[in-house]
């Protein structure tokens, strides 16, 4: 297991800094409009990011939101199945320093509403609870937190291929962090779970995945995998911003957000894609295929033959890929003391029937 950090919250340093007056502008005004529920989501993502890293912005960089802002007691009211979206839009702003306190009333409001309570996810429930406490409203849901450790301290969960287990576990953890400015008190178990995870994303070459599990560790006041973070910050240089006469649904801006999020957190060099006028989609070249499928294919082949000890196993196993994937399965190896006691998972050795 990886060596444990200083717990500290986060300082207020460079990152999207430098950038956040044109990404502010293009994705508010550029890429779709607020009728779109992808303008919620990717304006939420990126407010969230620049206000978690603690980013200063300049005079009127916001002000492509202010009229937003204004709307949002009325869209709220209409929209109420997007609260968590405008929720955090609306925080996020007034937290960067847009003058308001629609916060305050719209948390009350949501409150009062029960907005909450029509949440099946114990992932959606723990998100709310964290954006009401923002402003001091405090979420009633027994259980919560017990439910969301029990989930996250599962390890074998995390050995499989299971994106959308994984994506839950890191924000899982950003949530019970509050975003790194709270030790989110992990168990030994949990931690093991964000390993496997940083190990399949390494594998498979999960840029955004991987750059997640980096920035969940150091949220939990632990220290990522240097090989995993050395890989993050290299993709950041393999993106760019290109003009788009019309958004497609496969824009990999997320990807080029996380990583230079994780860059920012670990206080890495961030390179940033010239942002040009006009909408814009965010498009990486080089992207290197991983070993995971092969690895997998391997072992469902193998049937009875194969075997949970990776000593046992990883000669057939690195025969199965190509030498670029076993490049990268080399060096999974070497990212984290835990890959033993992944592989014992990830072989799947539990026969059913």
């Amino acid at each position: 297991m990886n060596n444990i950090i200083a717990f500290s919250a986060p300082q207020r340093r460079l990152g999207f800094q430098d950038q956040a007056h044109e990404l502010i502008s293009n994705f508010a005004t550029q890429r779709r409009g607020p009728g779109d529920v992808f303008w919620l989501k990717e304006n939420a993502e990126l407010l969230n990011i620049l206000e978690c890293s603690g980013t200063v912005l300049g005079d009127n960089v916001l002000e492509p939101l202010d009229k937003f802002y204004q709307t949002l007691p009325d869209r709220l009211s209409f929209f109420p199945q997007y609260y968590r979206f405008l929720l955090s839009i609306c925080l996020d702003l007034e937290d960067l320093g847009l003058e308001g306190d629609l916060g305050e009333i719209l948390c009350n409001w949501v409150a009062e509403q029960g907005l909450a309570d029509a949440e099946l996810s114990d992932l959606q429930r723990g998100e709310a609870r964290r954006l009401l406490a923002r402003r001091s409203v405090m979420l009633d849901d027994a259980g919560l937190n017990d439910r969301l450790h029990q989930f996250i301290g599962r390890s074998e969960t995390f050995a499989v291929p299971n994106k959308k287990a994984a994506y839950e576990l890191t924000h899982i953890v950003f949530y019970l962090s509050e975003y790194g400015r709270k030790d989110p008190q992990l168990s030994v178990a949990a931690v093991q779970s964000l390993q496997f995870a940083g190990i399949l994303a390494y594998l498979d070459q999960n840029t955004d995945l991987l750059a997640e599990v980096c920035i969940a560790l150091r949220f939990a006041g632990h220290q990522p995998s240097q090989i995993w973070e050395d890989n993050v910050t290299e993709c950041v240089a393999e993106f760019t911003a290109i003009e788009a006469k019309s958004m497609p649904s496969d824009d990999q801006y997320h990807e080029y957000f996380v990583a230079n999020w994780m860059a920012t957190c670990a206080k890495r060099p961030v390179l940033h894609a010239p942002i040009p006028a006009g909408p814009v989609r965010f498009e990486r070249k080089n992207h290197v295929v991983g070993p995971l499928r092969n690895m997998s294919a391997c072992l469902y082949q193998m049937r009875d033959a194969r075997n949970s000890d990776w000593s046992r196993m990883q000669r057939v196993v690195e025969q199965s890929v190509s030498a670029e994937e076993g490049d990268i399965l080399r060096a999974a190896q070497q990212s984290s003391t835990d890959f033993e006691a992944f592989f014992e998972g990830f072989s799947r050795m539990n026969v059913a029937g």
